[in-house]
């Protein structure tokens, strides 16, 4: 952990002067599955100085893609992506620039070099395990990733690129792994007995303690797909989070499909969604800082708001009894190609807290941004409840004047005559909100608390 935060101080020193809205960190596989991993992020987070999102592992292989057919020339062939990474492997097929299967799989060249080459040493049967150990996690790829699916394989990243570094070094054809290469790789580490002994013009020395178990893995792919040649890859996973970057910035946001696309799955009622969307906006808005406000801070939330409007009734599909519990399992259990775990977990706790008792989110109540977004849903969803547009004209919702921690809801006389049954429920929504740290008022327009 003391290597990895200095490390971040160092991007945090080159980062600078970015807007937030410019970097993206992402946690691959180790942070997955660290037990631990909020006790390093918390610190993380505060040296670097932007949020580090965790993401899954299909979503890893989505970014990979991206990034690799990103640097290679436009192309109908259909491409086999392959990823080696310390922990985690990740096979992806796609055809151009859009990817049709992705896994991620644990097994690594880190974690198969602690494994089965632990004590530095290169024996003839200690890759033979390591290469049994892989396929055997890798075997289930088989029916996924068939040889008449692929027409050329292409590897990218540390493991891949180091051993395609000696062997072209060796006098091997440039930028190409074949199996015939592997062996040649395999006999001399073999030959040299062991990783410090190791001596390979292309071999850096941060690579040697890790190469016996990524070389292992390769060979295990090489053999359960059926590959001759692999052609290095120059885009990675780093590529393909700064494309998807930029494809945010575009207006050409992965995420907004991906809400529609689960909307669409669940068979949500997209007028109600879209009138839910609609109100949560205005009910937010009305109670921002704007004085204070960053415009690309408030745009960033109010995109999150507009996707946990449109995801508030996907439980329904399971059961009509408690659906906000059912709607936010399925976005903390969902692989949702371009959101990170952490942005499915806000958006699930977002629509668990939409309605019933607040209790439950005693911790996320605890952040301001949090709040405001969960009030606005909250009241939304209640003004929308009979499934018609709601008169918003008569009603407004205002940062109370007395207290920062204090919200209030003005309605005029006649709104409260018109819509008794959503003036009972927003009194409900005080009575609810008192016992939290916040604190909710319903006041006629002349003053009158009710």
């Amino acid at each position: 952990m003391e290597r990895g935060w200095e490390c971040l101080a160092r991007f945090s020193e080159r980062l600078s002067g970015f807007g937030p809205q410019h970097v993206r960190a992402v946690a691959t596989q180790t942070l997955r599955e660290a037990k631990n991993r909020d006790e390093f992020l918390n610190h993380a987070e505060k040296i670097l100085g932007f949020p580090i999102e965790v993401i899954s592992g299909r979503e890893e292989a989505r970014l990979i893609y991206s990034g690799v057919v990103h640097l290679l020339p436009q192309s109908e062939e259909k491409r086999l992506v392959i990823d080696i990474g310390g922990r985690s492997t990740e096979l992806i097929l796609g055809k151009g620039f859009k990817p049709q299967t992705m896994e991620s799989y644990r097994v690594g060249s880190v974690k198969w070099s602690m494994k089965y080459f632990a004590d530095g040493n290169f024996t003839p049967m200690a890759f033979e395990w390591a290469e049994v150990a892989a396929k055997a996690v890798l075997d289930e790829a088989l029916a996924l990733y068939p040889k008449n699916c692929w027409e050329v394989a292409y590897g990218s990243s540390g493991t891949i690129g180091a051993v395609t570094d000696v062997l072209q070094a060796a006098g091997w054809p440039e930028e190409v792994i074949t199996r015939e290469g592997l062996d040649w790789l395999k006999e001399k580490l073999i030959k040299a007995g062991r990783a410090d002994a190791l001596r390979l013009e292309g071999v850096k020395e941060d690579r040697k303690p890790v190469i016996g178990g990524g070389l292992a893995v390769l060979c295990a792919l090489f053999d359960l797909m059926q590959i001759d040649t692999m052609h290095a890859a120059q885009g990675a996973l780093r590529h393909g989070v700064l494309y998807d970057l930029l494809q945010r910035e575009e207006s050409t946001d992965l995420r907004s499909a991906m809400v529609l696309a689960l909307g669409n799955r669940f068979a949500v009622d997209v007028t109600q969604a879209e009138r839910v969307q609609k109100t949560a906006l205005a009910l937010f808005k009305s109670i921002q800082d704007k004085a204070n406000s960053d415009a690309d801070r408030v745009k960033r939330l109010e995109k999150k708001l507009t996707w946990a409007s449109h995801l508030l009734e996907i439980g329904t599909r399971i059961s009509h009894s408690d659906f906000h519990k059912h709607g936010a399992y399925i976005l903390d259990n969902a692989d949702l190609p371009g959101f990170s775990m952490s942005e499915l977990h806000r958006l699930s706790q977002l629509i668990l807290g939409h309605r019933g008792k607040l209790k439950k989110l005693e911790v996320e109540l605890k952040d301001l941004e949090f709040t405001l977004q969960l009030l606005s849903l909250r009241i939304a969803a209640i003004l929308c409840h009979a499934r018609r547009d709601p008169d918003l004209k008569g009603i407004s919702l205002k940062i109370s004047d007395a207290s920062k921690t204090g919200f209030v809801i003005q309605c005029k006389k006649t709104w409260l005559q018109q819509w008794p049954q959503s003036a009972h429920l927003l009194r409900e929504e005080c009575i609810a909100w008192q016992k939290t740290t916040w604190q909710l008022e319903l006041i006629e327009l002349n003053g009158k608390t009710i």
